[in-house]
């Protein structure tokens, strides 16, 4: 060994360690690039399941598989509704809104699978199965369909060119003479929807489609209303043309809004909930918040928490975090942290502070957009509930209504981070709703465009062997510097680490056979021990 070691020079120690820095270092980077990627540690990952059952390790999910079946599948569901993606309640308009960011930035600021989402709900909302018995409408089902922007519009315009052909009846009056009826067919009302959403530059050109589409679609509901009880297909026309119709009103309402027509677009909002009260998947009741937050009519926005804010119902961001701006309202103006800490939290303030605890559990990404600590985008035509999505689009329209609250975000801003002390870890317990799902992430990722940071919850740790490598890749870097600086130096240094090493190897050798030769000529025999410790 020490003629081994006396023939190596300082360049030998300079390539290992160097070699040794590079290796560890690549080795560093694939496990971040696989961590960022999968959130997993590739060599945690790989341990665990394949070199795991060769050392006879047994896998628990394995053992207890025919017992957990029911249970996976249970979770497995559980998991997929958590992820449901919902339309966007307060989504723009493509053509006044959207298009226009991208000919101002160049940016997409919807992505395909976005878009491939509302064009299903489309399909789903504004055709059946009886559309090919009308050209128009036929026209319409493949317009849906359609990926590129300027062949739906075409398709759009054709459909309403068909309709303005009059088709001539022939009604016979006397045996001897006939006249003939000129009759207009009716107007398609989801061609002028979709020129509104996506042909429209303006708000006020988009509003004056929709009330085309208006007519159009309110002559159908009411001929297809008369109808819906003679049969299957009729029922399904009067189901289609009530989301139409639904839709039109809404939209319209949005535009009364975006004009600056609040109170108009309040009262088409509650005429639309009163005329339709079990359509609640269209949630028109956040719009309606919204609305009555701009006119600061917080005794009516009150009233409409106290009917949508159940234990029953699906929660959203705009209802958990409206019912903390109204309980901050109350106590806002006044509060103080250091008086608080001195003097403690009142009643009102603590019913605040758990008001907020619960809106920053249910969606913990909208505190850093109401805070503008992130920067905000458009908001996505879909979003995953208490996913980044939703706070983007929760953020983006009511940001202005807790600005209006004096010292509301100051006390968003001081009591939002004790949230993430009071929920328990690991995650899979919740505190006050069900616990925060695994899957926002991969969903937010696919709703929101590429050039916006996807807010992550909860944070990541780093797995251990990318701590790990790290610290190998930094240790041998440094002794690799040094090596190459102080080559004579660290030579000698590293022959005296090994001598160390080989002299205690020998010396633990040599001390156990000493005293196995020592036992074998004084024949010792083996020490008693007794019954109790035998047992």
């Amino acid at each position: 060994m020490s003629m081994f070691l006396n023939t190596l020079t300082p360049k030998f120690y300079v390539a290992l360690t160097g070699t040794s820095s590079l290796i560890s270092g690549l080795i560093l980077i694939f496990e971040w690039w696989y961590f960022r990627k999968y959130g997993t540690s590739f060599i945690e990952q790989v341990s665990v399941s394949h070199l795991r059952p060769l050392l006879g390790g047994v896998d628990n999910n394995s053992s207890n598989n025919s017992n957990s079946s029911n249970g996976d599948s249970d979770s497995n569901r559980q998991s997929v509704s958590e992820c449901k993606v919902w339309r966007n309640p307060l989504n723009l308009f493509r053509g006044a809104e959207y298009n226009r960011y991208t000919w101002v930035t160049g940016r997409e600021p919807l992505t395909y699978y976005d878009m491939n989402l509302s064009a299903q709900d489309h399909q789903t909302f504004f055709t059946c199965d009886s559309d090919h018995l009308r050209p128009a409408d036929a026209i319409m089902q493949k317009a849906w369909r359609e990926r590129n922007p300027q062949a739906r519009i075409s398709a759009a315009h054709e459909a309403l060119e068909i309709n303005e052909i009059r088709s001539r009846v022939e009604v016979p009056l006397i045996a001897s003479s006939t006249i003939w009826e000129i009759k207009l067919l009716p107007k398609c009302a989801t061609a002028y929807i979709l020129l509104a959403e996506e042909e429209a530059t303006t708000i006020a050109e988009a509003e004056k489609l929709f009330k085309q589409a208006l007519k159009a679609g309110d002559g159908c509901y009411r001929r297809s209303q008369q109808l819906q009880h003679h049969g299957s297909q009729y029922e399904a026309q009067h189901r289609r043309d009530t989301n139409v119709l639904v839709y039109i009103k809404r939209r319209l309402a949005m535009c009364a809004r975006r004009l600056g027509r609040t109170r108009e677009a309040v009262k088409m909002m509650r005429d639309l909930m009163k005329e339709f009260p079990l359509l609640s998947m269209f949630n028109i009741h956040e719009n309606l918040l919204e609305a009555l937050l701009e006119l600061q009519a917080y005794a009516d926005v009150q009233a409409v928490l106290a009917k949508y804010d159940d234990i029953s119902l699906p929660k959203s961001a705009t209802i958990c975090y409206t019912a903390a701006l109204l309980k901050a309202r109350a106590v806002s103006d006044k509060f103080s942290p250091e008086a608080a800490s001195r003097r403690g939290l009142s009643t009102a303030e603590m019913n605040a502070v758990e008001a907020i605890h619960r809106a920053v559990e249910f969606n913990p990404h909208v505190p850093k957009y109401l805070l503008e600590m992130k920067s905000l985008i458009l908001p996505p035509e879909h979003i995953l509930k208490r996913g980044d999505s939703e706070a983007i689009a929760y953020a983006f329209f009511h940001l202005a209504h807790w600005k209006r609250v004096e010292g509301a975000l100051n006390l968003l801003h001081c009591t939002w981070e004790g949230t993430f002390r009071m929920i328990p870890y690991p995650l899979e317990k919740g505190h006050l709703f069900y616990p925060y799902p695994i899957c926002t992430e991969t969903a937010d990722r696919e709703l929101l465009p590429s050039f916006h940071e996807v807010s992550v919850y909860p944070k990541k740790e780093l797995p251990f062997f990318i701590l790990f490598t790290a610290g190998l890749c930094s240790f041998t870097a440094m002794l690799a510097l040094l090596t190459h600086q102080f080559p004579e130096l660290m030579g000698v240094f590293a022959k005296a680490m090994i001598d160390i090493f080989c002299s205690a190897e020998l010396r633990d050798w040599n001390c156990e056979s000493i005293f196995m030769r020592v036992e074998d000529e004084l024949e010792i025999p083996p020490a008693p021990q007794s019954q109790h410790f035998q047992n």
